[in-house]
Formats: C-alpha cells, sequence, structure tokens
C-alpha cells in the first residue's frame, strides 16, 4: 500500500468511526413503543414484522469468486441454464427491442464517498458492487440464426452517465441516465446509436447506495413514460430537501413534458411492468436498512395511481419507522400495505412477468423477480430469482426458481448476483449477472 493510499484509508476510517446511530434508550423505547405484529397484505400470504432493532444491525457482505469450471446457477427439472453471453462490465439491465434485439445496460456504483473511493481505488470491496469506474454503455447482442445464442455483438450507445433504463417508442430510443432521460433517433433494426441525443428530463443525481438507478416504462399506447427515481437517503437522514422528486415513481409525456408524481413514498422502486391482460402496473422495491435483520422486508406490489408507500416515515402499512418518529403521522396514516413480502434486505431489482408459453403452464402470466442480494443481514438472503404464481389475477407465495448463486454453508462465497431479468420471443429467460459480468439463459425442455 502507498502513503497515499494509507492516508486516504485512514481519513476514510475516521469518517466511519465518526458516524453515530440510535442511542441504545433510543432503541429500547422504539421497541417498547413498535411491538412485533402480524400484517395482513392485500391478497398474498401475511407477513411477520417484529420489533425494530430486535436483532443487530450488521455489514455482511459477500466474497465473489469465479463460477467453477462447468458451475451455473440452478433451475428446476426440466429447465436447463446456459451462459448466454459474457465479457460484460457490470451488465445490469436488459431490454429485448421489438425485432429480438438484447441491449444490455452497463453500469455500475461510483464512489462519491472518501470511504467508497478508497475502498473501490484498493478493490476492497468483494463484493463487487462498488467498481473505480463504470463503462456505461449499452451493448447490443443479436441472435440472428436463433440457437440461444448471440452471434452479433456491438457497442450500440456509450459516453452515458450510469444507464439504465430502456425504451424504444417508434423511431426514438430512450436511456435512463441515472441524471436525466434521453432520446435518440433511432431505425428498426439499427446495431448502434448515430444521431445526436436530446435531454427530455433532468433527474437528481445519484442515490443511497445503488440508488443511483432510473427504469422506464411506457403505458399500452405509448402515451405515457413512467420514470423510477429511488432515494437519496437511507432513511432521509440527510434532510427532506435532499429527497425532492425522489422515492417515487414519476410519470412524463414522450417528449418529457407534462411531469407528474404517479406513486410515492416507494424507497427504491426498480423493475416495473404491466401485468399480462390488464392496466394494473406492478413494481419491485428495496426498503429501508439498519432496523434489523427482519425489518422491513423488500416487496413485490401492485401500484396505485396516487398511492402513498411509507417511505420514510412508515414501512408496510401505517407502522411509524422509529426515526422518524412524529414526523407526519398524516402520511403515516394513509400508507398503504404491499401486495407480496419478499423477506428483509433481499435486494428485489429485476421483475419480468412471463407472458410466453415455452414454459410449463404454471409459469403463465406469473412474475420474476431478480434478487440480488443483502448486506445488511447476519445470515444471506437473496442471492437468486423467484418466482411468484399468479392465479385469477392475484399472486402467490414466491419461490426460488435460479439458486446457486451463494456457494452455501458458511461460507461467504458468491459466485454472482443476479439484478435484470426478461424473456425473450422464443420464450427463454434472461438473467443479467452482475458480478460475474455474464447473462444466462433459462430455457425449458421442449
Amino acid at each position: 500500500m502507498t502513503l497515499n493510499n494509507s492516508r486516504w484509508l485512514l481519513a476514510g476510517l475516521g469518517l466511519l468511526a465518526a458516524c453515530g446511530g440510535p442511542s441504545k434508550e433510543e432503541k429500547q423505547e422504539a421497541q417498547a413503543n413498535t411491538p412485533a405484529q402480524t400484517v395482513e397484505t392485500p391478497v398474498a400470504d401475511s407477513v411477520h414484522l417484529p420489533a425494530p432493532y430486535a436483532s443487530k444491525s450488521v455489514t455482511h457482505r459477500v466474497d465473489i469468486e469465479p463460477w467453477p469450471a462447468g458451475r451455473t446457477p440452478t433451475a428446476p427439472a426440466g429447465f436447463t441454464v446456459t451462459e448466454y453471453a459474457g465479457q460484460f462490465q457490470s451488465p445490469r439491465w436488459m431490454y429485448v427491442a421489438p425485432n429480438g434485439d438484447v441491449l444490455v445496460a452497463e453500469a455500475n456504483t461510483i464512489p462519491t464517498t472518501m470511504t467508497k473511493k478508497v475502498a473501490a481505488e484498493l478493490k476492497l470491496d468483494k463484493s463487487r458492487s462498488l467498481r473505480d469506474e463504470s463503462a456505461n454503455r449499452i451493448t447490443l447482442l443479436r441472435d440472428t440464426n436463433h440457437d440461444g445464442k448471440p452471434d452479433v455483438r456491438t457497442t450500440f450507445l456509450s459516453g452515458l452517465s450510469q444507464p439504465f433504463g430502456m425504451l424504444i417508442i417508434g423511431n426514438n430510443f430512450y436511456v435512463a441516465n441515472t441524471d436525466g432521460v434521453l432520446r435518440f433517433p433511432y431505425q428498426p433494426g439499427a446495431t448502434k446509436i448515430t444521431g445526436d441525443g436530446q435531454r427530455i428530463l433532468d433527474l437528481p443525481k445519484g442515490g443511497y447506495n445503488n440508488h443511483w438507478t432510473r427504469n422506464l416504462l411506457a403505458n399500452a399506447d405509448n402515451s405515457k413514460i413512467y420514470v423510477t427515481v429511488g432515494s437519496g437517503s437511507n432513511v432521509q437522514e440527510h434532510g427532506s430537501a435532499n429527497e425532492v422528486r425522489r422515492a417515487n415513481i414519476l410519470e412524463i409525456n414522450p417528449d418529457g413534458t407534462g411531469e407528474k408524481i404517479y406513486a410515492s413514498g416507494l424507497r427504491n422502486p426498480i423493475g416495473l411492468q404491466w401485468q399480462p391482460g390488464t392496466q394494473k402496473l406492478w413494481t419491485v422495491v428495496n426498503e429501508r436498512d439498519e432496523l434489523g435483520d427482519e425489518l422491513v422486508p423488500d416487496y413485490f406490489t401492485s401500484v396505485q395511481q396516487g398511492g402513498f408507500y411509507g417511505w420514510p416515515y412508515a414501512y408496510y402499512g401505517p407502522n411509524e419507522d422509529p426515526r422518524r418518529k412524529n414526523e407526519r403521522p398524516d402520511l403515516v396514516s394513509k400508507t398503504r400495505v404491499p401486495d407480496v413480502p419478499l423477506g428483509a434486505h433481499v435486494a428485489a431489482l429485476g421483475l419480468a412477468f412471463y407472458d410466453k408459453d415455452a414454459f410449463p403452464a404454471k409459469y403463465r402470466n406469473g412474475a420474476f423477480i431478480g434478487e440480488h442480494g443483502s448486506w445488511n443481514r447476519s445470515q444471506y438472503s437473496g442471492y437468486k430469482v423467484v418466482f411468484v404464481p399468479f392465479e385469477n389475477g392475484k399472486p402467490g407465495q414466491p419461490e426460488d426458481f435460479l439458486t446457486g448463486f451463494l456457494a452455501g454453508g458458511d461460507s461467504k462465497t458468491a459466485y454472482g448476483r443476479p439484478v435484470g431479468v426478461t424473456t425473450l420471443p422464443d420464450g427463454s429467460l434472461l438473467v443479467a449477472d452482475d458480478a460475474a459480468d455474464r447473462i444466462w439463459r433459462v430455457s425449458a425442455a421442449k
């Protein structure tokens, strides 16, 4: 370690030591005033919420190691998992163009604090959540002979600012950078963007941990675009001014005008999809940290226009966060209960409704959810893709679908971390693994 690096590291550790949290007395008061309870969800199973601080808040990250030769994630019997493409730099999100091209957004968290800059420079983060630079590009993959493996690969668009969500409407390609939405001229079948882009919407840049991601989704007639914006903090510890237009799903016109807040109080909404055969919007949300192992569950929920989902004042319904006590009782009382609990700290990110017919009948119209994996829990949770079956339009209990990302046992080793999920025209499922820098394809036996 160089002298310069040593100085950075010492300064960063000093900042960590200076960071404070709730006192012992405040934690005891929170436990006394917020007892454990069971909350009934609207359509799925009930969820148990322990008292805040019932268990210690910990930092427990994985160590990423390469996938062993010949090893892949594990799917249920009757499915085959293969590598679709590799050698990316943090492939987080995917979008399938109308012609079947797969667009892959490659971007990652950029260190902003002194501590994180030190960790990135010295490669101290073995979980690969933090890297010293971001690729900031979109890569195009095309499978011309339909053999389940792309044979065309090009840089579709580069020089971006932490791109994530993508969208094609007619002859326009949209990409959501962390600081705004851009629109480019697009011709169907093009393998790269050559025209100049236009910024149609400014957005608050960056955010807490990985909350720099901005996703995009159009409605059925392409008259509206929905934009997800995560919070700028864990629980508004930097003040309300830092959270303007954050923790929301925004609605805009295709030219960027007419901005409205479609739904709010969503700490970090990422995956965003329309339920097949309906006009109902669904999202998956990362909930808050540092209240203990089992608080607060991430969730998968339908989104009501104008609905408030609690952040930062309440969680999983009108349950007041002790760190925001008595600040907004009006908003606490109107907090909606999410539909499907996914477990605390699983980092639910990807979402894809299965509207194809290649998988067995039980999967049709159900939802696949990519869980990136915990860092704030004593025992790892997430690190898998789960499936939520739907019957008569209502969701059931989540079940494991793609596992094996964790080495298992007492090991801290993980081989990958699933993020975005999407379906191909042939009915197979793609899973972006940003820690292993590859994309997996899951297909069903014919």
